[in-house]
């Protein structure tokens, strides 16, 4: 599985779903998109070494970003960018889970839910 930024922010402010969603994970992992909002959303350097350790603490994999998934990332942009507004990192983050045959969990089904071969989960903190 490959958690969307959206949850793990939710399980940062200590959502009990989204903690457990992580935990029942065997194999949990994260686009490196995903650690680059989470880092650019940090307000100091104490906070980045909190998310690292964080993440770190999760045994979260980072998928790395490949050719395959920039050319993939580049089609959901064109198709989908002005249809729902689907931005440079949801298009990498959806293309890694594609290109990586993982299931997406998110609670953005605005974004990720018109991309048809792609495969979701949809988490709801409530």
């Amino acid at each position: 599985m490959l958690f969307d930024t959206d949850v793990l922010i939710w399980y940062l402010r200590g959502n009990r779903k989204a903690g457990q969603a992580i935990d029942a994970c065997a194999d949990p992992a994260i686009s490196i998109v995903t650690y680059m909002e989470m880092i650019q959303g940090a307000h100091n350097r104490d906070e980045v070494r909190t998310i690292r350790a964080f993440l770190r603490d999760l045994s979260l994999r980072m998928v790395p970003l490949s050719e395959n998934i920039g050319h993939r990332a580049v089609v959901y942009l064109e198709e989908y960018g002005l249809k729902v507004a689907l931005g440079l990192a949801d298009s990498l983050i959806a293309a890694t889970a594609v290109e990586n045959n993982l299931l997406l969990v998110t609670g953005n089904q605005k974004h990720f839910g018109v991309i048809q071969d792609l495969q979701i989960q949809t988490f709801r903190p409530a």
